[in-house]
């Protein structure tokens, strides 16, 4: 490659990322669409999850970003704050990343193997050595910052991480709920949405983040319900169960759509919820789609 082709490949790439970042997205919670929230009501009613949501023991969250600029946006509880197990392990694939966009740390081969099995098969180990390496207060402030804003005391918290994921360790909690592992379901949306438009690192970086996440490899919970009815689906996720606490999360596309669904139990049978509930989701996405506009993936 001549040195000219070189530079005008670097000032191409270089206004890519810079128009993407200067580009203005709504907010999620901001975006509510009144067909999909009816649409949800109504297929969680259907299920008879409607009296877990009145207690307080499940929250929804979906969001049609098939255009990302023109998100349509469902909630359940999206302020409730839990405890979300592993699914917060996608703050600490954040928090590498971002240690990697600063320089502070190389995406090399032994890097992302970690982070692959920290999110694929949802190692502990793996995570707890990637927290070590980023660093617990690096990325209580990041998820804190007003860059992202993942935990916002406003919005009643949202994405935490305040131990490792095993024994011992140093512990800091969140300042609101004094959890561990916690999260709302708005702001686990919050992430995949700025995963996807570019604002939570680089564009390339987001695409390695994304690559990471695909290809679960725990075929349950949202895996199983999509894997069962709609196997053309790609999926992105993240999840986490420990005792009654059940959680997933996943950017879903399918047939020229792109959504996020959210959910986050505290029921014994959140699992087996979760396997039904993102079918109905799925429905009510498509049900739900603009009829003007032709649906187009990048």
């Amino acid at each position: 490659m001549s040195l000219g082709n070189f530079v005008l490949g670097l000032a191409l790439a270089l206004f890519t990322v810079t128009a993407q970042a200067d580009r203005t997205y709504p907010e999620l919670d901001r975006s509510y669409d009144a067909r999909l929230q009816a649409q949800l009501e109504s297929k969680v009613k259907s299920l008879s999850l409607d009296e877990a949501v009145r207690r307080g023991h499940l929250s929804v969250a979906l969001a049609d970003i098939t255009d990302p600029e023109r998100p349509r946006f469902a909630a359940l509880n999206p302020d409730r704050m839990v405890y979300a197990a592993s699914l917060p392990k996608i703050a600490i694939l954040l928090g590498a990343f971002a240690r990697i966009e600063a320089g502070e740390m190389r995406l090399d081969g032994p890097t992302r193997d970690t982070l692959t099995r920290m999110v694929r098969v949802s190692s502990n180990s793996a995570a707890s050595e990637m927290l070590g390496r980023v660093g617990m207060r690096y990325l209580a402030d990041l998820l804190r910052s007003p860059r992202y804003r993942l935990y916002d005391p406003a919005r009643n918290g949202g994405l935490w991480v305040g131990r490792p994921y095993g024994q011992g360790g140093e512990t800091l909690r969140d300042p609101l709920h004094n959890l561990s592992h916690g999260a709302t379901a708005l702001q686990v949306a919050r992430f995949y949405y700025m995963l996807e438009t570019g604002r939570l690192v680089t564009p390339p970086l987001a695409t390695e983040m994304k690559a990471i996440l695909g290809n679960p490899g725990i075929h349950h919970k949202f895996v199983k319900g999509l894997e069962g009815e709609r196997l053309a689906a790609n999926i992105y996720r993240k999840s986490g169960s420990w005792r009654d606490w059940h959680a997933d999360s996943a950017i879903v596309e399918r047939d020229g759509r792109r959504y996020i669904a959210v959910a986050l139990a505290e029921d014994p049978r959140g699992s087996d919820w979760m396997s039904q509930l993102i079918v109905h989701m799925d429905e009510a996405v498509f049900d739900t789609a603009p009829r003007s506009r032709v649906a187009l993936l990048d």
